[in-house]
């Protein structure tokens, strides 16, 4: 989420080095007008009930004495996922299959939490070089997995990583995370994007049911197999074509890790 200042601070009473995140208020309060009436959570609600190793914990939230929300959370030290591949950094290189499987368990534990995370993208996620893992780190779009916040019309998202049934004003459910991750496991495993264009505006999302992404092993020809094959499933245009839910392909991941077929590859373009 785009419309907040991150900062490194000191716990006074523990000494603990922390992260505090101080939203925008006007455009926090923008965001959260349009579920007026539905007693939508608060991001700070939604980071903090979520716990898992692979996301980002959240110890407090709250707003400031000036009305600016806020949120303390732990300090992951590391790079961000979407420097790393802006960068073509060789750091993630053999950590792929691996990066994908972590970001697939992360996003499965918001689903079963019941929420829809609407903006799975690398730049949501950190990435320790220490362990080795990433993490997710961002709850700003986060709505609840229930009908009256799957209605037609919420188009929130990054453009690139964003499912034809958002970009198109449709019913959604949590099968647009599933879409959006397919996207950023490509990303990951490739350097690229399936649909590659230089638009970073809404604009590019329409070509995701209008155009046929690249196959991922024309830009990755080394790439894993059944990596692949999972990734296509997940970025197809149509939701009952995805896998049905995040547990189904946190599955497929991990039949790729014990498979004996390279994982590395070197990205295309």
């Amino acid at each position: 989420m785009l419309f907040r200042s991150f900062y490194v601070a000191r716990d006074i009473d523990s000494g603990k080095v922390v992260g505090l995140k101080l939203l925008d208020r006007e455009k926090t309060q923008q965001f959260e007008s349009r579920f007026k009436g539905l007693k939508k959570p608060s991001e700070g609600e939604i980071a903090s009930s979520i716990k898992h190793p692979l996301i980002v914990d959240t110890f407090e939230y709250g707003v400031t004495n000036t009305g600016q929300p806020y949120l303390v959370m732990e300090f992951v030290k590391g790079v961000n996922l979407h420097m790393l591949l802006l960068n073509r950094d060789p750091m993630i290189e053999g950590q792929r299959t691996k990066i994908v499987q972590q970001m697939a368990e992360a996003l499965e534990a918001v689903h079963k939490a019941g929420y829809i995370h609407r903006d799975i993208c690398p730049r949501n996620f950190i990435y320790n070089p220490d362990t080795q893992s990433v993490k997710m780190i961002d709850f700003g779009l986060t709505v609840p997995a229930t009908k009256e916040f799957m209605q037609p019309g919420n188009r929130t998202g990054t453009p690139q990583y964003m499912s034809p049934e958002v970009v198109r004003r449709r019913p959604t459910d949590q099968r647009l995370d599933i879409f959006s991750f397919g996207v950023s496991a490509y990303h990951v495993c490739s350097y690229e994007l399936p649909w590659p264009s230089s638009e970073a505006t809404g604009k590019v999302a329409l070509s995701h049911d209008t155009h046929p992404p690249v196959p991922i092993l024309e830009v990755a020809p080394n790439l894993n197999r059944k990596l692949a094959e999972v990734i296509m499933k997940c970025i197809e245009p149509q939701p009952d074509r995805r896998p049905a839910d995040m547990t189904t392909v946190v599955r497929a991941l991990r039949r790729v890790e014990s498979d004996n077929e390279p994982t590395t590859t070197q990205g295309g373009g």
